[in-house]
């Protein structure tokens, strides 16, 4: 069994006159981001490898989440392709992904981690797979359980959501 948590980066600063890239998050997202980690740290989430966009409200939102759940104990990759990646590349990603690993996590954007939740998972009886499918917004996390020994062996469907935090809820 594999498992992947999806984690939408915090919510960034639109006012800053830079690219999109470079901009950074404001300061409600550096809230939702200390908020996220210190949340998954109490719910015992724990990872062996991450990849990560290296776009800069990702890095700042990584930098906030640990600041609550702590110096993570796993690699952190960044990866250039998982900025605005389509579903097709972020499973080619996570099937590429070390066979040593068990629970990964993601860090990027939308509209691709969204549906990379939706196309990975089916109905998971307790409504959180439509939940994301309504709505997947900033600094939300997705834990996915995946019924592979082999991360290349992942496909569409085959998944469960297992847990969904949504940042607006634990206010």
């Amino acid at each position: 069994m594999k498992r992947v948590t999806v984690l939408r980066h915090a919510k960034s600063d639109w006012d800053e006159p830079v690219d999109d890239f470079n901009r950074p998050l404001n300061e409600r997202g550096w809230k939702a981001a200390r908020r996220i980690g210190k949340e998954m740290k109490h719910r015992h989430m724990s990872f062996d490898f991450a990849l990560a966009s290296p776009a800069a409200r990702v890095r700042e939102t990584i930098d906030g989440f640990t600041e609550t759940y702590g110096e993570p104990k796993f690699a952190i990759r960044f990866e250039p392709k998982m900025y605005g990646a389509s579903v097709e590349v972020l499973l080619e990603l996570i099937r590429e992904m070390p066979v040593e690993a068990e629970d990964a996590l993601l860090i990027g954007h939308n509209p691709g981690l969204e549906r990379l939740v939706v196309e990975l998972s089916h109905d998971d009886g307790h409504g959180l797979r439509d939940k994301v499918a309504g709505k997947f917004p900033t600094a939300a996390v997705a834990a996915i359980e995946l019924p592979v020994s082999s991360w290349a062996e992942v496909a569409p469907g085959n998944g469960k959501v297992v847990e969904l935090i949504l940042p607006k809820e634990l206010d």
